[in-house]
């Protein structure tokens, strides 16, 4: 019997040895990449969670990016995303695959670090194109905290914000006068939205409004995940003078369900990457200037 025990207990860890070490090597190899394994998907895993990875960090994956990035053939690559369609992880567009449409948005700190160079390079070509001496909104968002830092020299500022880290960027302009709206915090990005927050923006007309948004379709409509915050953001654009958008590319990849509205509405779109040519059309109709900042 203890004969017996100790046998199975190698032949187990000699079973997992295999399925763990020496098969994903093989793999990494190309050595197993076109042997199927009957009833099971094991070897595409492998992929799997490094491809949602990717995907979440930068919106949108490729076919052909993720081929040279794992090494492998293009059929490869559209069988692993195929398998991660199918089971709701990612949606299949021409040439990739992008994260689902969805209700929630990704997480604060996960948003920060996403496309970090090129908020930083919109920010600033945002930043030159507001004057001194004007008063300006800016609402919440990462994309929107960037362009706090550029402002950071810019003198006669009455800046208005329901973004708590806003407001503590700009402290530390003494040029700058910093008026922060009341209304619910909402502790997972320093945002204040609700009716007190859109009451206190009625109260004011701006020079300037500068906002972020969540997602963009190619219809050009401005999205985002939380209905408090749409409805702040409305009453922003319904308060200013004039209004930009700060946005990069990923948000066309994305979607969300509430609508704050188009880009029609805007005068000016900062962004880091050429619109779809059909997008960019329908700008030009409206009027809307598109800026396209090289990081």
């Amino acid at each position: 019997m203890i004969f017996e025990l100790h046998w199975t207990r190698k032949l187990l860890v000699f079973y997992f040895s295999i399925r763990f070490l020496l098969i994903p090597l093989l793999y990494k190899l190309k050595l197993l990449e076109f042997i199927p394994v009957k009833g099971s998907n094991m070897l595409h895993n492998f992929r799997h969670p490094e491809i949602l990875e990717i995907a979440r960090r930068q919106g949108k994956v490729t076919v052909e990016g993720l081929a040279q990035h794992f090494d492998v053939t293009l059929q490869t690559i559209r069988r692993d995303l195929a398998d991660l369609a199918s089971s709701g992880q990612l949606e299949r567009v021409h040439g990739g695959a992008v994260l689902p449409s969805g209700t929630t948005n990704i997480g604060y700190e996960d948003r920060r670090s996403l496309h970090s160079d090129e908020k930083r390079a919109i920010a600033r070509a945002c930043a030159k194109d507001i004057p001194n001496g004007v008063s300006l909104f800016l609402n919440i968002g990462t994309s929107t905290e960037a362009v706090a830092q550029e402002l950071i020299h810019h003198k006669n500022l009455m800046v208005v914000s329901n973004n708590i880290n806003v407001a503590n960027i700009l402290a530390g302009n003494n040029d700058c006068e910093i008026i922060v709206t009341g209304g619910q915090l909402r502790r997972a990005d320093g945002g204040l939205i609700g009716n007190l927050a859109t009451e206190t923006i009625r109260q004011f007309k701006f020079d300037l409004a500068v906002i972020g948004c969540s997602a963009m379709d190619r219809e050009g409509d401005i999205l985002d995940f939380d209905i408090q915050e749409v409805s702040v953001s409305q009453a922003i654009l319904r308060q200013s003078r004039k209004t930009f958008l700060v946005a990069d590319r990923s948000k066309l990849a994305r979607s969300a369900p509430a609508r704050i509205a188009s880009l029609s509405d805007i005068d000016t779109f900062y962004t880091d990457k050429p619109l779809p040519t059909e997008l960019t059309a329908s700008c030009d109709t409206w009027r809307t200037k598109i800026v396209v900042a090289e990081s």
